[in-house]
């Protein structure tokens, strides 16, 4: 055993400052919370959003546009990604959960089909919405699209 191995026993150092104890402790007097001010004052806590007295953000910006609470939003999905599906998984019925294995579509998106890009398969298609091109497209091509 050397004096550079010895190390002090667990829980013998380091704990915590003792405030508020005096001035011999070195942490008396304003207890290291400075003089005056909001922090100085017992009961503080700054509140979400606080830049000190400056005009917050949240309130320097201006407030515009509309946001329609009862907006529905659909994942638009084209007919062309519905042709690679059913060439890839080799389906002939596609349906939302379909979709949502194949990473399509999240958990709770409403999907709608859209008519951009060729079907050539015949496809049994359900979805909560279709445009009339997609299902132009689709009974073109011998298939059915359903709105759930």
């Amino acid at each position: 055993m050397k004096l550079h191995n010895l190390t002090p026993a667990a829980g013998s150092k380091g704990r915590e400052k003792r405030i508020g104890r005096g001035e011999g402790s070195g942490h008396g007097g304003t207890s290291t919370r400075g003089h005056k001010g909001a922090q100085a004052r017992s009961g503080y806590s700054r509140k979400i959003g606080f830049e000190g007295g400056q005009m917050p953000i949240q309130r320097r910006l201006p407030k515009f546009g509309f946001t329609n609470p009862t907006r529905v939003e659909y994942k638009g999905i084209n007919v062309s990604v519905l042709q690679t599906l059913a060439e890839a998984a080799n389906v002939s019925v596609i349906n939302i959960e379909t979709l949502r294995q194949a990473g399509f579509a999240g958990k709770n998106d409403l999907v709608k089909i859209l008519g951009n890009g060729e079907l050539t398969a015949k496809l049994e298609v359900s979805a909560n919405a279709f445009s009339k091109s997609a299902i132009a497209k689709i009974e073109a091509a011998g298939g059915t699209a359903t709105t759930i």
